[in-house]
């Protein structure tokens, strides 16, 4: 029987989820509250669609109906409801399939399956997530697979399950389709989840970017709000689609008047201006009336700047009038009021932009949408910029515009309490008006989607990331959610950078990076040619691009009085050398002929009239010759120049960029190196290498080891070598040595030479404080030992002293598996000692980690050269390194109980490698990031 616990009403199971065409739906249990809602529900289905649930006419449900559908235990029937507006549009149930014979406390792991759609709400993709969300329940009350069976006709239905991904049986029987479906998760399954989740929250933000009305709910008569200048941006920009005005104030509808009160300046709380007495009114051109119902055409995005406390009631209508998304401009939101504003938005199908957002921009000619309070439109470009920042996303947009560079689209979602940058990434993906990705983060709602979205968009275009709150001590702003991480910030960053990210440190280097990669092609290679008519700007340049890993080539230097001509001709020679795969440009002002104080015989100093225009043309030609005659071999250009006035608009409008510094050019096409290094890594990314281990034993042993609710815990030594031998990691044995005559015994045993260590926490891994003694040859030797360590640091018992046999010599490394709340399982590596932890060379990897990968962990580190045979030392064996860091990442996949693994030091010999310590962690495990049923993150 099911226990109270079970049988308590499952919250965890509610979800948000967003459907095919871009709108929301809660996914939740049913419950018995729920009668009249049902009922509802089953009077608005057709009969046809009834007919292909229950295979016979059936017009209506009886008590006894209501009463079965709407009461479960929770483990052997659920039923969990789709729901918009606080009404269902689908639902599904599973019962589970009693099995004769089966022992009694055994209950069987197979389950019927049946759903119904309300016929208004089909081709929406509710079916398909309901079914993602019904697996999951039943995978987790230990049913492995669902059998349904479905009317031939019923050929939708069919395709939701042939769809799914799971492994199936299909057959025809008693003039039904049977199909029987596998819930492990699969390769497949997880593909087209992920693909449906693309695809869904994708087309939610297309419809925020491309909406066909727009409300502006708070607009005043005063200008100066941001409403009005929401609405006045709306006009100027000439936006495609009909804007409304909403004031609740207006008397008498649309066509009401009324005497002119106070301004106001965001709220909704002043009087709109009308045309006259008998025609409509207008604010700022655009029609006004007093409610989003009142408008005559259905509004796509509504547009909110009323103060925090009129806020809810603003939502709830804009659900009523079935508005398909808000931005809300207001801020002053606690935590909690935050989540219940997301919470209401959701329930009615409307995804959210804010609180605290600057607003939405789409440059497309077939939109051209300013939804901001900035009044000017940006110049149409081909680059997506999210930003939480409303400051930082008028900086970005205006350092853009002045180097020549406009957005495809622009989000900025102050707390992004909903629409966050993933949902945007998911956008971007395939948008074939974005070329280059530009984010400004403060927080990071789900690191591990994130990393993986970034990953899949990076395969084909750039996205540069600069994020606030990095430090120790600093935080995101307040409403900025985001689960809890046990995992440094500069983790998160190594992770998103081997993801593909280019992770920047300023707000210049975004603004640098993003110009290059948006006008110049992708550089195959780090060689870099520097030409410039200045000796000390050149070899800045070379120094800098040294400084950042690239090679430059030998300067071409020009002279001082050098002209656009000789410029362009310098730089064809460099672009047309094939030893180049970038050229930066250095340029300065002439320097006149004759020293200050003398008679000038030219004015070279000021550049003659036309010049700076002349001399980008001749750079752009070169540029453009080069293309033209060698199309494929793309190598970027970019321009240093000091004091000259004008070059920067000049090169900007024909696709150059320009920097008034050598370090910040080189810093910029570095990160391009970088990014172009990556993306041809990835076109091999390797592979999850598969490995005889005793899955079942461990299994057991983390089932018994878990199977008490609470925090995680610690596996005794015996429990953590049985477990990782399962994987085949030999852990080398230890003997205790409570006395000195226990410490003989056990070298008799494992026999000399050994080492003596202590295993107190405050000690162990800490050799420096003289816990360890090593190579004891003999008995006379240990008990000389054991004397020294115990009166060095403490008695036998606060020691906690151990024997174990030497290893053979080599270098010492650390490999570490975590289990973080917000990222999921991460492989951490590096070479064992404090210098190593001083300076935080540790490299890591998101759980699996490929054969590839393992090699790039050895190979990440600064100190891997000890590894390879640093100084004449003879190189280590670094593939069986590589196969011990494959295996602790296999268990921390198979098995999500595992919290923590630590094998401290691995000690890595010319053949062969020793585990001399290790330890584990577990606890019950829970939902793992990233996994299971698609839903949207929690308030």
């Amino acid at each position: 029987m099911p226990s109270p616990e079970e049988r308590a009403y499952p919250a965890h199971w509610e979800a948000d989820v967003v459907l095919r065409d871009g709108g929301t739906a809660r996914v939740r249990p049913i419950a018995p509250d729920d009668a009249e809602r049902l009922v509802s529900f089953y009077e608005q289905v057709s009969d046809e669609s009834k007919y292909y649930r229950f295979f016979a006419p059936y017009p209506r449900l009886s008590d006894k109906d209501v009463r079965r559908f709407t009461h479960h235990d929770y483990v052997d029937r659920v039923g969990l409801a789709a729901t918009v507006g606080g009404e269902f549009i689908a639902t599904v149930r599973y019962d589970r399939i009693d099995e004769f014979g089966r022992p009694a406390g055994d209950p069987a792991d197979e389950a019927e399956v049946a759903f119904l759609v309300r016929d208004d709400q089909q081709g929406r993709g509710v079916a398909s997530a309901l079914l993602e969300h019904i697996g999951a329940v039943a995978r987790e009350r230990g049913i492995r697979r669902f059998a349904a069976e479905v009317l031939p006709a019923n050929t939708k239905m069919i395709k939701v399950f042939t769809d799914a991904g799971y492994s199936q049986k299909r057959s025809f029987e008693d003039g039904s389709v049977h199909l029987t479906l596998d819930l492990e998760p699969t390769e497949r399954s997880q593909a087209v989840m992920w693909a449906r989740e693309q695809r869904a929250e994708g087309r939610s933000v297309a419809r925020l970017l491309a909406p066909g009305s727009v409300a502006v709910i708070g607009a005043s008569r005063t200008p100066g709000g941001a409403g009005r200048a929401v609405l006045e941006s709306l006009r100027a920009g000439d936006f495609a689609g009909s804007v409304y005005a909403v004031n609740r104030e207006l008397p008498g509808g649309q066509s009401g008047t009324g005497p002119e009160g106070p301004a106001e300046s965001a709220g909704p709380t002043g009087p709109v201006g009308c045309a006259d007495s008998t025609g409509p009114a207008e604010l700022a051109g655009a029609p006004a009336f007093r409610s989003v119902r009142e408008i005559p055409e259905r509004v796509d995005l509504a547009v909110v700047a009323v103060p925090a406390e009129g806020l809810r009631a603003v939502v709830s209508e804009c659900g009523e009038a079935a508005v398909q998304g808000l931005v809300v401009l207001t801020d002053g939101f606690g935590r909690d009021e935050q989540r219940e504003l997301v919470r209401l938005a959701r329930s009615y199908g409307m995804r959210l932009v804010g609180p605290n957002a600057l607003g939405l921009i789409n440059t497309g000619p077939d939109v051209r949408l300013n939804a901001t309070p900035s009044l000017r439109m940006p110049e149409r470009g081909r680059t997506g910029v999210f930003t939480q920042s409303g400051a930082i996303g008028i900086a970005l947009l205006d350092g853009l515009d002045r180097r020549g560079i406009g957005p495809s689209s622009f989000v900025s979602a102050g707390n992004r309490a909903d629409v966050s940058g993933n949902d945007l990434l998911q956008h971007w993906d395939e948008d074939p008006d974005t070329d280059v990705v530009l984010m400004y983060l403060e927080s990071i709602g789900n690191p591990r989607k994130f990393t993986r979205l970034a990953r899949r968009t990076a395969a084909r275009k750039p996205v540069v990331v600069v994020k606030g709150a990095r430090q120790r001590g600093s935080a995101p702003p307040p409403g900025h959610a985001a689960p809890a991480t046990r995992t440094p910030d500069a983790t998160v960053h190594a992770l998103l950078r081997q993801a593909g990210v280019l992770m920047v440190d300023t707000f210049t280097e975004l603004l640098d990076t993003g110009l290059l990669l948006a006008e110049q092609p992708v550089p195959s290679g780090p060689r870099v040619g520097i030409v410039g008519n200045t000796d000390a700007l050149s070899l800045l340049t070379y120094d800098a691009c040294l400084n950042d890993g690239l090679r430059p080539r030998p300067v071409v230097a020009l002279p001082g009085t050098a002209g656009p001509g000789h410029f362009g001709a310098a730089l064809g020679e460099a672009l047309a050398d094939t030893g180049t795969d970038a050229v930066l440009v250095t340029v300065i002002p002439a320097v006149p002929a004759e020293l200050p104080g003398t008679a000038r015989t030219h004015e070279a100093a000021d550049p003659p009239q036309g010049y700076v225009e002349t001399l980008a043309e001749a750079l752009h030609e070169a540029t453009v010759r080069h293309e033209a005659t060698e199309p494929a071999a793309g190598k970027p250009v970019a321009v240093v120049h000091l004091a000259m006035e004008g070059l920067e608009e000049a090169l900007a409008a024909r696709g150059l960029p320009s920097y008034p510094t050598p370090e910040r050019a080189s810093h910029a096409l570095a990160e391009a190196v970088r990014y172009a290094r990556w993306r041809a890594e990835a076109g091999t990314p390797g592979k999850v290498p598969e490995f005889e281990v005793d899955e079942a034993t461990a299994a057991s042993l983390l089932t018994r080891a878990t199977d008490r609710p609470g925090h995680s815990r610690a596996l005794t030594d015996q429990d953590t070598a049985r477990l990782l031998d399962c994987y085949g990691i030999a852990v080398l044995p230890t003997l205790p040595a409570p006395d000195a005559d226990a410490a003989v015994e056990a070298a008799r045993e494992l026999g000399y030479p050994v080492a003596l260590k202590t295993t107190a926490p405050h000690l162990r891994h800490r050799a420096e404080l003289g816990g360890v003694r090593l190579d004891i040859a003999g008995e006379s030797g240990l008990r000389r030992a054991y004397g020294e360590l115990t009166a060095t640091l403490g008695a036998p018992g606060e020691l906690r002293p151990v024997v174990q046999t030497m290893a053979p010599r080599g270098v010492g490394t650390v490999i570490r598996g975590t289990l973080d709340p917000a990222i999921g399982a991460v492989l951490s590596f590096g070479l064992a000692g404090t210098p190593s932890e001083l300076l935080g060379d540790t490299v890591h990897r998101l759980v699996p980690v490929t054969d590839k990968e393992a090699a790039g962990l050895v190979r990440a580190i600064r100190s891997a050269p000890l590894l390879f045979g640093w100084r004449g030392a003879e190189p280590s064996d670094t593939a069986a390194l590589e196969e011990v860091l494959l295996r602790v990442s296999l268990l921390m996949d198979d098995h999500p109980e595992v919290v923590t693994v630590e094998l401290d030091p691995v000690v890595v010999a010319p053949r062969g490698v020793t585990v001399l310590s290790a330890s584990v962690r577990v606890a019950a495990p829970g939902q793992r990031p990233d996994l299971g049923a698609r839903r949207l993150p929690a308030y």
